[in-house]
């Protein structure tokens, strides 16, 4: 008996031992098949037709030592799925994340609500035991992260929101079809003041589908808030002008009417609409730009016109963003990017390739490249796009994401890569000057056929919601302390008193 218990106890403790060398082995392949690749984790916020606000990761696979040049993999998982208005999702917006990790996310809806959540920049561990953490019987994979919650909606506007914009941590402006733009404070959601922008005139002009019967279109299409944050500029609704406002005062600072000339040479004839939908400054502060249903014209700071931008093909504008490309150590230039309605996202340089036009004398500048022509087949229109910037070691990896959603619910992650087209449009600028030629005046614009591609698609992901908008950020990695996203800018952020203070003002134009 004694000599069959001491066998038993040298068999088990055999099969033990070559079981933990087995599971030993099995985290060690696993460990170095994960220490040989690097990921960056984007989260994608999506508004919809349907109600919905849908969270989406596209975690971004890399691996270090593929020398074949291959494509990064992206395995997409969804966070969350709210049901939060009870009418379509007309806009978005993102605060700068907090000490906390943390960003406010607010959506606007024709149900005259703003909602607002808080949504985690930090990433949350996708796999427990090779396994999502929560089932899905669609086949996707799902992780929840229980620090993305609901804090409430705020009720100030009496129509459709049509614009929420973050300048701050501290403030939340938003503006809607009752021709008011709403300052309110994060803190504790306080409405601080309510500028009233002036309703137009019916006379001399056609009512159009926007107004009841009998009525005439009304309301803020779009705001844009300079860096120093003393001046913010608005479009309306049957208006062709857009509006200078004193953010110290709140009140308006100026008036500036659309010429004839220009809404002509941005495809806005005798019977167009004449008003501006989009309006956004550069990130320089410099200059700004106001979008048109099918074209764009760019402004100095003079208040004077530098040139328009037109899509060849000729297409519908659906979206319109500065973006600053990182040329070489010493700064960055501006770029200006469109989404049309062919399923394209054409970027634009303001400061090279303008050649006069001739109807109107405006400068038209040309496309240095584009996105989205490399897809088989008609593209559904890019409803909505962001921009994305590596920051840190990232940028060993890549240099800048572009997050494309389309009407049909189809998102697109690509990899962006503008540096060296523009390092060789410089280069060409530059070998033109010195070859003697004309003063002010440079190459052609950019035909169709010859616009590059300055972008790969990676993946795609289809969420089965008609997208009407998007926001996205890179989120930390798990184990870093600091946020991958650049520095945080302070909630007590000094803006020379005003309207964007803390204190209550009410102000009317």
């Amino acid at each position: 008996m004694g000599k069959r218990k001491r066998v038993a106890e040298i068999n088990n403790l055999s099969t033990h031992t070559v079981s933990k060398e087995t599971t030993n082995g099995t985290s060690a392949i696993k460990k170095a098949k994960y220490e040989n690749q690097s990921s960056i984790t984007l989260q994608i916020i999506t508004g919809t037709y349907d109600r919905v606000l849908h969270g989406i990761t596209a975690t971004v696979v890399f691996k270090q030592h593929d020398t074949a040049g291959n494509d990064p993999n992206v395995e997409f998982a969804d966070t969350f799925l709210f049901n939060a208005h009870g009418s379509a999702i007309r806009c978005l917006a993102l605060s700068p994340p907090s000490k906390s990790d943390k960003v406010i996310l607010a959506s606007g809806s024709s149900d005259q609500t703003i909602n607002l959540y808080h949504i985690s920049a930090r990433q949350l561990s996708k796999r427990r035991g090779g396994k999502s953490l929560v089932p899905s019987l669609a086949g996707r994979t799902i992780v929840e992260n229980p620090k993305n919650r609901e804090l409430g909606s705020l009720r100030h506007h009496a129509a459709s929101i049509n614009a929420l914009k973050f300048p701050t941590r501290s403030k939340l402006l938003s503006t809607a079809d009752d021709s008011t733009i709403g300052i309110a404070r994060t803190r504790d959601w306080t409405v601080l003041s309510s500028i009233k922008v002036p309703i137009p005139k019916a006379h001399g002009r056609p009512s159009g589908d926007t107004a009841p019967r009998g009525g005439t279109p009304a309301g803020v299409n779009d705001f844009a808030i300079h860096p120093s944050l003393k001046l913010m500029l608005s479009v309306s609704k049957g208006e062709r002008c857009m509006r200078l406002w004193n953010l110290v005062t709140g009140k308006k600072a100026g008036v500036l009417n659309f010429e004839k000339a220009l809404l002509q040479a941005v495809g806005q004839g005798r019977w167009g609409k004449g008003e501006g939908f989009k309006v956004e400054w550069n990130s320089h502060g410099e200059e700004f730009v106001v979008g048109f249903e099918n074209g764009a014209v760019v402004y100095g700071l003079d208040s004077k016109p530098r040139g328009v931008i037109i899509t060849s093909p000729p297409s519908k504008i659906h979206q319109i963003h500065y973006i600053d490309v990182d040329v070489n150590e010493s700064g960055n230039v501006s770029v200006l990017a469109v989404s049309t309605e062919d399923g394209r996202v054409v970027f634009f340089s303001t400061t090279v390739h303008g050649v006069p036009n001739e109807p109107s004398e405006i400068p038209i500048f040309a496309a240095i490249g584009q996105i989205g022509r490399e897809i088989e087949g008609p593209g559904s229109r890019v409803k909505d796009f962001e921009y994305l910037k590596a920051a840190g070691d990232q940028r060993a990896l890549v240099a800048s994401f572009i997050v494309t959603s389309g009407s049909d619910g189809t998102i697109g992650v690509w990899n962006l890569d503008l540096r060296a087209r523009l390092e060789k449009l410089q280069l060409s600028d530059h070998a033109a000057g010195a070859s003697g030629g004309v003063n002010g005046k440079r190459d052609k614009p950019v035909v169709s056929g010859t616009v590059p591609e300055v972008g790969r698609l990676l993946s795609k992901y289809e969420t089965g919601n008609r997208i009407t908008c998007l926001k996205a950020f890179i989120m930390a990695d798990t184990n870093d302390e600091e946020d991958v996203n650049g520095p945080i800018p302070s909630a007590d952020m000094k803006t020379n008193g005003g309207i964007m203070s803390d204190e209550s003002l009410d102000s009317s134009a």
